[in-house]
């Protein structure tokens, strides 16, 4: 069975599309304001990553051709798998700020739902109708690349023949705590991953194929797997969450490296996402691949890679 990507969006600071990823988000431009995107009714009381979440949902159902009328999803059943490191980070630090200076009284219960680390996931299935499996991720270096994979084995094992893939993460104070004083993506990015027959069935574009995924320690040998997956040599090589010059010159040689640039910040859980949605611009503008996706470096626990493809003819799905 083959899955594909039959949508995508993307909202970070500079960068509003695949295509503008691929190219390298602007430097210097403002932060995403969800009101402008999705309206201001349903986004009080909702964390920042929420609100992106919801923005990074309505755009790739529209992409993908899900969206009714209504605002909530058509076609059938659709899951969901977000992930986020960060994402309601500050919520959890308000809360338990609060019960340290005062009582559970004083906790505010519009805070409450908020606390679950899957309301960015819950949120978004109940305000855009997703009826099917829910999942959030947060795992670390890999985690945007690990909710491809298991949004991919949710088709694959027949659960549902769509799931939209979300990976975002807010910046705020608490978040720049974390991360020493640097600061966050500020956004994200979304994917519709889908079974190919569901996607030919609907006649939408396919914008990618999906290869292999694998997860090991280290990033020699991820790129050892996936080079024995059988595709074909990459044209592109989307590096970790980490400066370029932090990944060894003998790993793939000659194969183009490309990477989210120093002042889009840390993409942690979403640039797994963010990664697929850069092949898909990739794809969109020069029409070749593979693109290998890679997360986490040998200083993390584990790193995780993809293998993303062209998108064949229509008649070859």
């Amino acid at each position: 069975m083959s899955v594909v990507v039959s949508g995508v969006s993307v909202l970070i600071p500079g960068a509003d599309s695949a295509k503008a990823l691929a190219a390298g988000p602007q430097p210097g431009a403002g932060p995403v304001d969800p009101a402008a995107l999705v309206g201001r009714k349903g986004l009080r009381y909702k964390d920042r990553a929420t609100q992106l979440g919801y923005c990074l949902t309505s755009a790739a159902l529209a992409d993908a051709g899900l969206l009714g009328e209504d605002g909530t999803v058509c076609g059938g059943d659709v899951g969901v798998v977000v992930s986020s490191n960060y994402g309601n980070l500050d919520t959890v630090v308000r809360a338990l700020d609060t019960l340290r200076e005062g009582t559970v009284s004083a906790t505010s219960p519009m805070d409450l739902p908020n606390a679950s680390s899957n309301v960015i996931a819950s949120s978004a299935a109940i305000r855009y109708g997703l009826r099917g499996p829910n999942l959030m991720v947060c795992n670390g270096a890999t985690s945007g690349l690990d909710a491809v994979n298991w949004a991919t084995t949710m088709i694959t094992a027949g659960r549902v023949d769509r799931v939209l893939v979300v990976g975002v993460e807010p910046d705020n104070d608490v978040v720049r705590r974390l991360l020493g004083g640097r600061h966050a993506v500020d956004g994200g990015a979304a994917v519709v991953l889908e079974d190919a027959g569901a996607a030919r069935a609907r006649g939408v574009r396919v914008r990618a194929v999906l290869g292999r995924y694998v997860r090991a320690a280290g990033v020699g040998t991820v790129l050892e797997r996936l080079a024995a997956s059988g595709a074909p040599g990459p044209a592109w090589w989307h590096l970790p969450d980490t400066a370029p010059e932090g990944i060894g010159a003998d790993l793939l040689p000659g194969v183009e490296r490309i990477a989210l640039p120093e002042h889009s910040g840390r993409a942690s859980g979403a640039l797994g996402v963010l990664q697929c949605a850069t092949a898909v611009g990739l794809f969109d503008e020069y029409g070749e691949g593979p693109v290998y996706a890679v997360c986490g470096t040998d200083a993390d626990d584990a790193s995780a890679g993809l293998v993303l493809l062209e998108p064949p003819a229509p008649e070859a799905l």
